[in-house]
């Protein structure tokens, strides 16, 4: 079930990481992710989904999903590196396990611009939030 949860909760991470291979195809197997990790991430996903509303293609309704959604990740002791996920979420940047990239340079990388990848990650935290219990 944790893993159900942290692939309901990061839809974001997935979406961006088309970008980190494009950089470095020799790149090793991503480590695995911890709580504390996933925690951080769906708090920056939560800051990037609200750096979306800033070009209109997010509405509250998503923002309540990934809080939802959210809400099924412990919150680990220490915090502050979450908020700080949050933080550089908020101004359009994914952070996950030390990685970081913006949804502009991601954006350049797929010749496409922020507003449709923030339509896609909208999708997709909607359709995950349809496959958790509601409550």
């Amino acid at each position: 079930m944790k893993a159900r949860i942290l692939a309901a909760a990061l839809v974001a991470t997935p979406l961006m990481s088309g970008l980190a291979m494009a950089q470095d195809q020799a790149a090793p197997a991503a480590p695995q992710m911890s709580m504390e990790d996933a925690y951080a991430a769906a708090q920056n996903q939560l800051g990037v989904l609200e750096y979306c509303q800033t070009v209109g293609k997010v509405d509250n309704s998503v923002i309540e999903t990934q809080n939802r959604l959210l809400g099924l990740i412990p919150a680990p002791d220490d915090t502050a590196p979450a908020m700080e996920a949050y933080s550089k979420g908020k101004d359009g940047t994914v952070s996950s396990m030390g990685q970081e990239v913006t949804l502009a340079e991601v954006a350049e990388s797929r010749s496409t611009s922020e507003a449709e990848l923030c339509s896609q990650m909208a999708q997709l935290v909607a359709q995950a939030g349809s496959q958790i219990p509601q409550g």
